[in-house]
């Protein structure tokens, strides 16, 4: 699996071995690293409870849980507009007050 942020053409790209057993906190320090890098405070946009959503809308969950990424797009989440692609893609995009836009995709496996 794999996590793209993309903030004004810029992008970073995290990759998941098991999103089952992810480290949320490092995953989430790299996002809001990347955010401050380009001198944006991502924090307030809850990205570690948004990628977490994201993933087991893609993945499920470890209980057996069926994935449901058209469902978390028709519950959205705070200020972002969630879609879903076919092929299992989820994208939420945003746009920051300072008119930047930021994108999150979840790509899932396609092995």
């Amino acid at each position: 699996m794999e996590i793209d942020v993309i903030i004004n053409s810029k992008s970073l790209s995290i990759n998941i071995d098991d999103p089952y057993k992810f480290d949320l906190p490092e995953v989430t320090e790299k996002v809001l690293g990347f955010g401050n890098q380009l001198g944006l405070d991502l924090k307030p946009l809850e990205m570690d409870k948004l990628i977490t959503r994201m993933i087991r809308g893609v993945a499920g969950c470890e209980g057996g849980c069926p994935s449901d990424a058209q469902q978390l797009v028709r519950q959205g989440f705070g200020r972002f507009a969630l879609s879903y692609i076919e092929g299992g893609i989820l994208t939420a995009t945003h746009t920051l007050e300072n008119g930047t836009p930021l994108e999150v995709k979840i790509f899932p496996d396609f092995d």
